[in-house]
């Protein structure tokens, strides 16, 4: 069974399962499904939590004693299991399975860890706990999914925004959860009428928006130019390493370039994602790139990365970063445009 973050309130109010799976990207909507979980075991009697992570140190010895031990003061306890972020080996998955014929009414298991593909979620131990319990995808919000978010948490605090206000909600803390949920609660604070207008947010609040590099490959990809330089320029102001940031864009066009080789010589689209493992949601925008970087734009862009790499090991007085525009910018619209500083 699968379920929402927005929906676990409501499920938490029909009863208590046996296994929460709190997978995804986003920590603010893993800590918030716990707690909610928590609190509604407490109220149940599960007043013992054991906590273990989930690596090469852990005795599995212990979290199966949980199962066994009854408490001088309570019998029904809570166990939290914490996935790292490269995911199960077979050891650990075989241990983990091992755990579910013990589990009973009396305890109550949460297992948590980062993002799960479609592979992963098919393995054999998710499909055995997600059938003792329910799976909560605690994943950050795609950009055109973020202004309903923003929405629905305003309503949930009282706040009234209108939609001028809820785009710039969304615009100012994409990427960043944590600071979104802290501004709406400033908010509620210094407007207790709940009205959110955009005089009062720029008066209130600064840009607490936050990108990685890979939201800017997913922004050029797209071709969505000026969403891509607005990431860009976040990334620059934070800080980020340029080498880093020319390896993950050389990683992605290397790639686009042997994906192009491959349907130049006739092998369709489908058989091609299949073969570099192209999520369902990525292919569209996968095969927009495709049809406007032919291979020798493509070409072209490897080489400008590369000249740009050099010129940030030898040259430390140019700055790197209105290359990388212009080269973000013809990923985007497949034009070549020139630098500017």
């Amino acid at each position: 069974m699968r379920i929402y973050p927005e929906q676990l309130s409501q499920s938490l109010e029909k009863g208590l399962l046996g296994c929460y799976l709190l997978f995804g990207s986003e920590p603010l909507l893993k800590q918030e499904s716990k707690e909610q979980i928590r609190h509604a075991a407490k109220a149940q009697g599960f007043d013992e939590i054991h906590r273990f992570n989930i690596d090469a140190q852990l005795d599995w010895d212990q979290v199966y004693d949980c199962c066994q031990a009854l408490s001088l003061f309570s019998n029904r306890q809570v166990i939290e299991l914490t996935v790292g972020e490269n995911g199960l080996n077979t050891n650990q998955a075989n241990a983990l399975k091992a755990l579910a014929p013990q589990l009973n009414p009396d305890i109550l298991l949460v297992i948590d860890g980062p993002r799960l593909n479609k592979k992963q979620e098919s393995t054999q131990w998710f499909t055995l706990f997600n059938k003792l319990g329910t799976y909560i995808p605690c994943n950050t919000p795609e950009p055109q999914h973020l202004p309903r978010f923003v929405d629905a948490r305003c309503k949930k605090l009282g706040l009234r925004p209108d939609r001028e206000s809820i785009q710039l909600l969304s615009q100012w803390h994409e990427g960043n959860l944590l600071a979104l949920s802290q501004s709406l609660l400033k908010l509620q604070l210094l407007y207790p009428d709940g009205v959110l207008t955009l005089p009062r947010i720029q008066e209130a609040l600064s840009r607490h928006n936050h990108f990685t590099p890979f939201q800017l490959v997913d922004a050029f990809i797209a071709g969505q130019g000026k969403r891509a330089v607005r990431i860009l320029g976040q990334l620059e102001a934070e800080g980020t390493e340029a080498t880093i940031l020319l390896r993950i864009i050389q990683k992605e066009l290397v790639q686009l370039y042997k994906m192009q080789e491959m349907a130049v010589s006739g092998i369709p689209h489908a058989k091609v994602f299949d073969q570099f493992r192209v999520w369902q949601n990525r292919r569209q925008p996968t095969a927009s790139a495709l049809q406007r970087l032919p291979l020798a734009r493509l070409g072209g862009l490897i080489h400008q990365l590369a000249a740009i790499e050099v010129s940030v090991k030898t040259d430390y007085d140019t700055s790197p970063w209105p290359a990388l525009q212009a080269l973000v910018i013809e990923l985007c619209t497949g034009q070549a445009v020139l630098p500017t500083n």
